[in-house]
């Protein structure tokens, strides 16, 4: 996927409705869909594969999964976000692609935000490894904010020349949200649908952040020119 943000700056003026018609009428639509999923699920029981990975805890795997875990905490994504895209900004002087993981994070918080607020699905039934935040089970946080920076990451690192890094830089970027998925899962913190839920909600709001401002098409470009060319 190379397309995404083009190399024109967009006009003050129409920088309110590119979000409000490319990110926030989409992103209202993935609200929708995930409460109604999240409602349908959320007495449902699903304890079968968490009571399964607790019998396979061992302090190897429960210090790793406590790294991949913070990894996805709140303040570390956050930061992740701002420095990477503060470092795109300063490398390509464009706002308004350097912007990608943060409009796709600020998405991401307020859809899982609200939407959790409204399901309410409790936490497993299992001994949790972390200490459990004040929200809902489903979907996850944790989950689909790692996958919407990731994601957002990986779609930005399409367009890095060298092949050999462009290629390294979006497999380490896919495998990022699996692996705190299944840290969430392992660490009695989520069901399985919760972190499928949250990897959809991420991957979601990373493509609607890459597609807010997108590269003109030939048609409109050449559009300017051809009414000139009709005026003479």
């Amino acid at each position: 996927m190379r397309s995404g943000p083009g190399a024109q700056a967009p006009a003050a003026r129409d920088v309110p409705r590119a979000l409000a018609v490319r990110v926030l009428l989409p992103a209202t639509l993935l609200w929708g869909v995930i409460v109604g999923v999240g409602l349908l699920l959320a007495d449902v029981p699903e304890n079968g594969l968490n009571r399964t990975l607790l019998d396979l805890r061992e302090p190897a795997l429960n210090a790793t999964t406590m790294v991949i875990s913070e990894a996805a905490s709140t303040l570390v994504v956050i930061a992740t976000a701002v420095v990477v895209s503060g470092i795109v900004w300063w490398q390509t002087r464009q706002w308004w692609f350097a912007a990608v993981p943060l409009i796709a994070l600020a998405l991401e918080a307020i859809v899982f935000l609200t939407s959790s607020a409204v399901i309410g699905r409790d936490r497993p039934d299992v001994d949790q490894l972390d200490h459990a935040p004040p929200t809902a089970s489903f979907p996850s946080g944790h989950t689909g904010a790692a996958t919407a920076v990731y994601v957002s990451f990986a779609l930005m690192a399409t367009r890095i020349r060298n092949g050999t890094v462009r290629v390294t830089v979006i497999v380490v970027c896919a495998l990022v949200p699996v692996g705190v998925a299944v840290a969430r899962v392992y660490r009695g913190m989520h069901h399985p649908t919760d972190v499928i839920a949250g990897l959809a909600v991420g991957v979601t709001c990373a493509l609607i952040a890459w597609t807010w401002w997108p590269t003109p098409t030939r048609a409109t470009t050449d559009a300017p020119t051809a009414g000139a060319s009709a005026a003479r």
